[in-house]
C-alpha cells in the first residue's frame, strides 16, 4: 500500500506574507541569515508580528554547520517561543528545521508551529521532510530525514526573490529542474509525484531564463517560485538520485552551491540513468520512456525515445549556457587532480547516500568514477 499527503499549508501570491497577521503564536523565534538582516528584508517579517514578542537569530551561513544548530538549540532553550519561522534560502530553512527538531529532544520545548518563508526559488525546503546538515571537519555533508521536519506553513512571497541576483536564479532554478527530473524518475514515483514533477519541469523550461534576464519580471519570479515548491512536493513523496547523492559529497568537499553541482551532473547522470549510449534495440527501459516523456512535455518532440532523451540533454545545456554556468569542476574553480585524488572516497559516500536508493539505476563505484571524470 502507498500513500501521498501533504502537511504543509501553502500561501502564494504576492502580499502572502499578511497571513503572518494571523498566526496563533505570542512569541516568535525568526532563524535567518545576516545579509536578511543588511537588506532590511527581515522587516518584512517582523512589521507582519505586530503584537508578538520575537527574536532575531541572524548566524545561519551557507550549509550550515553542526555548531551553528547548537548554538541555535541555546538561544531557542532561553528564549522558549511557540512560533519558529524559518526565513532565506535552503541554508537558513534547512538550519531551522534541525534546530527545531533537536529543541524537541534536547531542551523538551513544547509544540511549536513551524512556519518557512523561502526568499530563493530552488530547494523546496519549505514542504519537505529533509534538511542537510554539514559537518566541516569532515567534510561531508549529512541528510536528515523526518516527517517532523515538514513545516506546518509555507509562504511563497513572489516579492522577496525578485532582488535575487542573476547567477544566484540560474543556481537555485537549476536545483529546481534537478529535483523535479530525479522524482520523476524515480523508483519510489506514483502518479501523484508525476503529476506535480512533470508541472516544475514545464514552469522552469518555460520561465527560468525569464527570471534569470529580467529579474522583476514578477509573472516568471511566481512560477519559479511555485515551481521549487511543486518539486519539493514531488521528491518528498518520491525522494531523488545520485545526481544529489554525489552532489552532497562535492558540496562537502570543494564548497561549491549546490544548485550549481547538481546542474553540472544533470546531462550527465540522465546519460547515465537513460542508458541509451550505442543502443539499437526499441525496448527501451522505464527511466528512457519517462525522460522521453518530459521532452515531449518541454516541447521537444523528436521521431524516437533516443532521439528525445537526447534533445532533453541538448536543451539542459543549452539553458547552461544561455545563463553563463559552468559546465565542469574545473570551471568553479576546482582542478582536476583535486578531484581523483578523493574520487574513490567521493563514490563510496555517495553510494551509501540515501538518495542512491532510489535512483532508477544501482550503480557501482566504477560507475560514479566514470560521471566524475565527465564533470572535472
Amino acid at each position: 500500500m502507498k500513500n501521498f499527503g501533504i502537511k504543509t499549508n501553502i500561501y502564494f501570491g504576492e502580499g502572502s506574507l499578511e497571513y503572518l497577521q494571523n498566526i496563533k503564536g505570542k512569541k516568535v523565534f525568526v532563524v535567518t541569515d545576516p545579509f536578511m538582516v543588511k537588506s532590511g528584508t527581515i522587516n518584512k517579517i517582523t512589521d507582519n508580528l505586530i503584537g508578538r514578542e520575537y527574536e532575531v537569530f541572524s548566524d545561519i551561513v551557507p550549509d550550515p554547520p553542526i555548531e551553528l544548530v547548537v548554538s541555535g538549540i541555546e538561544k531557542i532553550g532561553k528564549f522558549n517561543p511557540d512560533t519558529i519561522v524559518a526565513l532565506g534560502g535552503g541554508s537558513a530553512i534547512d538550519a531551522a528545521k534541525a534546530i527545531m527538531d533537536f529543541s524537541k529532544k534536547i531542551v523538551n520545548i513544547k509544540e511549536i508551529e513551524f512556519i518557512a518563508i523561502p526568499t530563493t526559488s530552488g530547494t523546496g525546503s519549505e514542504v519537505t521532510s529533509f534538511a542537510v546538515i554539514t559537518d566541516k571537519e569532515k567534510g561531508i555533508k549529512y541528510p536528515l530525514v523526518s516527517d517532523e521536519l515538514l513545516p506546518n506553513s509555507a509562504i511563497l512571497d513572489p516579492e522577496l526573490v525578485k532582488s535575487a541576483p542573476d547567477f544566484i536564479t540560474a543556481d537555485t532554478g537549476m536545483d529546481v529542474l534537478t529535483h523535479a527530473i530525479e522524482a520523476y524518475v524515480s523508483k519510489n514515483a506514483t502518479d501523484f509525484s508525476d503529476a506535480l514533477a512533470e508541472k516544475a519541469v514545464s514552469l522552469v523550461f518555460k520561465y527560468l531564463i525569464r527570471a534569470y534576464k529580467d529579474g522583476n519580471d514578477m509573472e516568471a519570479r511566481e512560477k519559479m517560485h511555485n515551481a521549487s515548491c511543486l518539486a519539493g512536493l514531488a521528491f518528498n513523496a518520491a525522494s531523488l538520485g545520485i545526481n544529489h547523492s554525489i552532489a552532497h559529497v562535492l558540496g562537502g568537499k570543494f564548497h561549491i552551491p549546490h544548485g550549481r553541482t547538481n546542474a553540472i551532473l544533470l546531462p550527465h547522470v540522465i546519460e547515465y540513468n537513460a542508458n541509451i549510449s550505442g543502443y539499437t534495440s526499441t525496448n527501451y527501459s522505464i527511466t528512457a520512456n519517462k525522460y522521453s516523456n518530459l521532452a515531449k512535455i518541454v516541447g521537444l518532440s523528436n521521431s524516437n525515445i533516443r532521439g528525445n532523451v537526447k534533445s532533453l540533454v541538448n536543451e539542459i545545456k543549452k539553458m547552461q549556457k544561455n545563463m553563463n554556468m559552468p559546465t565542469t569542476l574545473s570551471e568553479c574553480g576546482i582542478k582536476s587532480d583535486e578531484v581523483l585524488k578523493v574520487k574513490n572516497e567521493i563514490a563510496e559516500i555517495a553510494i551509501k547516500d540515501a538518495c542512491t536508493i532510489t535512483n532508477p539505476r544501482t550503480p557501482n563505484d566504477i560507475e560514479i568514477i566514470d560521471i566524475l571524470q565527465k564533470i572535472k
